[in-house]
């Protein structure tokens, strides 16, 4: 999931499976459960043969290899793409799909790699008081310009709320101020979420302004020189750790011709201590601000202080891939569903360890590869079981489906955001994206999990999957952490299509919501973004299992007629759904 989820990408919706105590299928639906006898086809890893049907070894398979210290924590542009990529690619070629751009499986996706020194320090003028915060301990920056040297001298601080501009809300936080040239210091997340107000914005369910990812964008439209966020670990939705974890070493970019939005010179985040201390300095006080900047009509505040900062930074325009493959409609076959999952994760830290391989010598060799077994290796494995299913379905489908791993979420979801702006298969005739990212594997659940619940006629489908299968459909447990926004269907939904995330739930078989809720504090805690999201073969594979059956059979269902799914009437996205659709006729 994105960095500093940053995907996420899904710390409250990890949890669950699929309880299946009866595990019937609609009359019209050939099944996926594994045969007595399964087919196998010749393996390209550690000699396994994988079966025809969607199974716990061939999932396992799947993630073992792209999960193993050799892929080296699939950072793009390294070592580990390139493992990554081929095998994914011999995957698509042994099930017998075709290249999904073109005559190729892969589509390059360029990016600018920026690696800032973090030996750099951020200077805070407090009424003439000199601060330094030490990065990594105190804050992290980084630049989006793609420049190797850039310098933010005395820039003036103002407080800004939220950092909002939300005019259908009635709420500007930029409002009578001018920026430009300016360091603004905002919170994360919406207005309301802090004082738990439910008539702000959506209530407890974060919405897009919410997103650290906007407040930057919205940020560099004012024209400020510099942006600075506030951590805290309530409304990010995780803790210092992660933010220091995903802003340390490279950091991608799209290049600014591929993506011409105005970009911050510096942008990045400060500790809540370090900025309750600060602010202090300044007279203000934090939990005063937070009470202000909750309650309509507030106003900046702009702080008898002024940032410096000199960023140094190693720059390089590199390049990674999507990995895409089709297996081609019967009778339809200009007309696709999409399968997707990010490959990407957070690659090898060994920058973080000193010559002895710890933090002083004697000490075990440190764990430095953030393998991403979870975090996406398991949404990677689902799609090529799913592929796998499709590949051998018969009759085959009648509309062609698109498996579709991305690059890049990791920094931002840059990788589907270049396919979307450069599809393979024209968005006016891609019916639907079903997205999958951080796959339970805790064992079977009696519900499923909808992030962003009661957004399109999509979950129609799934419900029927799910009922089959003995089980309901809710929304996320975290609404207020904004996971819609923090995956990669996320930029097909701003480009009206369609798009469907869901997994297993925490209301398990064995030990039920109890169990689920303590397995998804133990995975936040202690794997999620860091070198302890690894395999374990002692994984309850077999909700995962009912998971990828349920989403198999959305697709197949798609696939085998000729509807076309909306967003729900009054969705954010609909209105692009249709101006999309008449872009068709």
């Amino acid at each position: 999931m994105s960095r500093v989820s940053l995907l996420s990408t899904a710390v409250a919706g990890i949890v669950g499976a699929i309880a299946l105590t009866g595990c019937s299928k609609p009359a019209d639906a050939p099944s996926t459960a594994t045969p007595q006898t399964p087919a196998a086809t010749p393996a390209t890893a550690d000699n396994h043969s994988f079966n025809d049907a969607i199974n716990a070894a061939d999932f396992a398979q799947h993630v073992k290899v792209l999960a193993s210290d050799e892929f080296e924590g699939r950072a793009p542009g390294s070592a580990g793409e390139e493992k990554t990529v081929q095998y994914l690619e011999a995957q698509f070629k042994r099930m017998g799909l075709k290249p999904g751009n073109g005559d190729s499986y892969f589509q390059t996706v360029p990016m600018v790699e920026t690696t800032a020194d973090e030996s750099t320090t951020l200077t805070i003028d407090a009424k003439g008081k000199p601060r330094t915060l030490k990065f990594g301990d105190d804050m992290v920056v980084g630049t989006r310009t793609g420049r190797e040297d850039v310098k933010v001298d005395g820039s003036q601080l103002v407080f800004v709320g939220y950092g909002v501009n939300a005019p259908e809300q009635n709420w500007n936080d930029y409002a009578g101020v001018d920026v430009k040239g300016k360091t603004v210091v905002m919170f994360v997340n919406d207005p309301g979420f802090h004082s738990q107000d439910p008539k702000l914005f959506e209530g407890k369910r974060m919405t897009y302004y919410g997103r650290w990812t906007y407040k930057f964008e919205e940020a560099a439209r004012q024209g400020a020189a510099a942006a600075i966020i506030i951590h805290d670990t309530e409304g990010a939705s995780y803790g210092w750790d992660v933010v220091k974890n995903s802003w340390s070493g490279a950091q991608f970019d799209l290049p600014a011709k591929d993506d011409p939005e105005p970009r911050l010179p510096v942008q990045g985040w400060i500790t809540g201590d370090a900025a309750r201390s600060l602010l202090a300095d300044l007279g203000q006080n934090l939990d005063e601000l937070y009470k202000a900047a909750n309650k309509p009509g507030f106003k900046a505040i702009p702080l008898d202080g002024k940032l410096s900062v000199e960023l140094k930074s190693k720059t390089s325009e590199k390049s990674s891939r999507n990995v895409v493959a089709l297996l081609p409609g019967a009778k339809r076959p200009d007309e696709a569903i999409v399968y997707m999952a990010h490959w990407d994760h957070l690659g090898n830290h060994a920058h973080e360890a000193d010559e002895h391989g710890g933090a002083s010598g004697g000490e075990p060799h440190a764990d430095t590869i953030y393998n991403g077994a979870i975090d996406n290796a398991s949404g990677v494995a689902g799609i090529l079981e799913i592929a796998e299913a499709f590949s051998k379905q018969t009759p085959p489908p009648d509309r062609s489906l698109l498996f579709l791993a991305v690059t890049l979420e990791e920094s931002g979801l840059l990788g589907s955001k270049y396919y979307v702006a450069h599809p393979t298969i024209p968005l006016n005739k891609t019916v639907a994206v079903i997205n999958l990212d951080a796959m339970p594997v805790i064992g079977k659940a009696k519900d499923m999990t909808v992030v962003g619940f009661g957004s399109s006629e999509l979950e129609d489908l799934l419900k029927t999957q799910a009922e089959s299968q003995q089980r309901v459909l809710h929304a996320e447990a975290t609404p207020e952490d904004g996971f819609y926004f923090r995956s990669d269907h996320f930029n097909f939904a701003k480009a009206g299509v369609p798009a469907l995330y869901a997994k297993g739930g925490s209301d398990l078989l064995e030990g039920g919501v109890d169990a689920g809720r303590k397995a998804e504090s133990d995975y936040r805690d202690n794997r999620y973004h860091k070198p302890g999201d690894q395999f374990d073969p002692s994984w309850k594979m077999d909700g995962v299992v009912q998971d990828l059956e349920a989403l198999y059979g959305v697709g197949r269902t798609l696939a085998g007629d000729e509807q076309w799914p909306n967003w729900y009437e009054g969705n954010a996205f609909r209105g692009a759904h249709d101006k999309l659709m008449k872009s068709a006729k």
